[in-house]
């Protein structure tokens, strides 16, 4: 039987737990990593998540992907695909660190954008962060083991947190790569 879905208080140690893998990852890539993120609901002061850190190693070009996946699988991790989203791989993490999901993508790729943009949101909008926290919750409670229900139950929300920042953005004249690469309507 699936584990439940488990939405937690803001624990103030996840960023200490991010930072542990970021320095271990960090050592691991050297010179193949631009930059490495704190993405996800671990990421926003005060908001409850799963206990788990969702962390994005961005890597200058896909180019040096190959390379990054073979230093992190010789680091224990494995490689698990791009599980449906172009342009992202994930890697399933080695026992005994902490508990966070790891990503990799190139600095250019949309999906990093609308993370990092999401995070953001939540981070300077409390209660944009409150709104989404009662939502998890509530889909929590509803699809109690269905991750993937859980998961697509968020969609609309996050694509409309995502168009008003667009939105906003752009109507003080600045124009964004994300709103530039969007074709698709939310």
């Amino acid at each position: 039987m699936p584990l439940p879905i488990e939405i937690t208080d803001y624990n103030p140690r996840w960023p200490d737990s991010f930072a542990v893998v970021r320095d271990r990852l960090a050592h691991v890539l050297g010179v193949l990593t631009h930059r490495i993120e704190h993405v996800g609901s671990t990421a926003v002061p005060g908001l409850p998540a799963k206990p788990v850190i969702d962390i994005d190693v961005v890597i200058r070009t896909r180019d040096d992907l190959p390379a990054v996946i073979a230093r992190l699988q010789a680091a224990g991790y494995h490689h698990r695909g791009d599980l449906g989203i172009t342009g992202r791989e994930a890697l399933h993490t080695p026992p005994n660190t902490p508990a966070h999901h790891l990503y990799v993508c190139a600095a250019d790729n949309p999906e990093l954008e609308r993370h990092l943009r999401f995070r953001d949101v939540l981070r300077t909008h409390p209660q944009t962060a409150q709104a989404y926290a009662a939502l998890k919750r509530s889909l929590a409670a509803k699809f109690r083991t269905n991750r993937d229900a859980y998961t697509e139950s968020k969609t609309t929300f996050i694509e409309q947190v995502l168009a008003k920042a667009i939105a906003d953005v752009e109507s003080q004249g600045h124009s964004t790569a994300l709103s530039a690469r969007r074709t698709d309507p939310p």
